[in-house]
């Protein structure tokens, strides 16, 4: 149902250089890219992750309440999206573990301070 979804960035090279290096991690590359607007995922036609300069010209700020699920292939996927964020500079928003039976995650903030989280169920 999800075809995109986009993070605001003050920041658009800085944002490029972190995104780029935390979605290599799981095999995503950068499918869109223009001035305002760049998004990664794994092939066209699949949902996207996309920072954006926001559109009405103000800062961009985080979300209060918004976040953005990552779904991964494996645990082992988990801890490195998470871990390589961290080493990219993001805040630690949870670290990776189980939350319940079956949901084993890893929170982090981007460097804008939008918050994401790493997950596998099972």
């Amino acid at each position: 149902m999800i075809g995109f979804v986009t993070v605001g960035t003050n920041d658009m090279d800085r944002a490029a250089a972190f995104y780029d290096a935390l979605f290599a991690t799981i095999g995503a590359k950068r499918l869109s890219d223009n001035e305002r607007f760049k998004a990664w995922g794994m092939a066209p036609g699949t949902p996207r992750v996309a920072v954006v300069n926001p559109h009405d010209g103000n800062a961009a700020t985080a979300g209060n309440g918004t976040m953005v699920a990552l779904a991964m292939e494996s645990r082992e996927q988990v801890e490195a999206m998470h871990a390589k964020a961290l080493a990219l500079g993001a805040a630690d928003e949870g670290a990776v573990g189980l939350r319940g039976e079956t949901f084993y995650a890893g929170y982090f903030r981007d460097l804008d301070g939008n918050k994401f989280v790493a997950f596998k169920v099972g």
